[in-house]
């Protein structure tokens, strides 16, 4: 079985443009920053490593510091995919990033982002 497409892209190359979707909604990238941590506890330093290294999403998830326990609380729909319906475990935490950020560009705010 092939890998899907984005397992093997650089989070680098996708990094750019969750800024600019938050950014065009009057959001910030600390705020994107912020989401990437709570998500998978890459702090600012390992952030800037993975872009530097050019790391996949495959490894980027794989090496997460830490995956936050309380991501099961991401639910909705993806790319007309609901992101409980998902199977494939790799997919589903990209997946839960993409909601994230699609949250916090529809101006949702942090707190309930971060389910807090």
């Amino acid at each position: 079985m092939t890998k899907h497409r984005i397992y093997t892209m650089s989070f680098a190359g996708v990094y750019p443009h969750y800024i600019t979707k938050a950014e065009k909604k009057g959001r910030t990238k600390a705020e994107v920053d912020q989401i990437i941590e709570w998500l998978t506890g890459y702090g600012e330093k390992e952030l800037e490593k993975v872009l530097a290294d050019k790391t996949n999403f495959e490894d980027f998830f794989a090496q997460a510091p830490k995956l936050n326990p309380n991501r099961s609380l991401i639910k909705g729909v993806v790319c007309g995919v609901r992101i409980e319906e998902i199977e494939d475990p790799l997919m589903k935490e990209v997946r839960y990033l993409d909601k994230l950020i699609d949250e916090l560009a529809r101006g949702k705010k942090m707190e309930k982002i971060l389910r807090e």
